[in-house]
């Protein structure tokens, strides 16, 4: 049984975010993002084994963007992802 896992990203101007990384093999379809006009940040929650998770936000169809506020490692690109470890 997995744990809940929210995440949040905070994307004036954006028409649509999705969640990306190594628990949906990065497909940037399968997990859309709804945005939360009160609180103004795009959110979405999983259920996820114990481990550690690298995962980047994809805006509007064409933008990777890291967690501001989650961990980085560097990815085989050159560049880095966002972690979060789920206990």
């Amino acid at each position: 049984m997995g744990k809940v896992v929210s995440f949040s990203f905070h994307c004036p101007g954006a028409q649509s975010v999705t969640l990306a990384g190594d628990f949906n093999g990065w497909n940037v379809s399968d997990h859309p993002m709804v945005y939360d006009g009160l609180q103004t940040v795009w959110i979405i929650s999983l259920s996820l084994e114990p481990g550690r998770y690298e995962y980047k936000f994809f805006v509007d169809g064409k933008e990777w963007w890291n967690d501001p506020f989650a961990p980085k490692v560097p990815n085989v690109w050159g560049s880095e992802n966002s972690y979060r470890d789920v206990e």
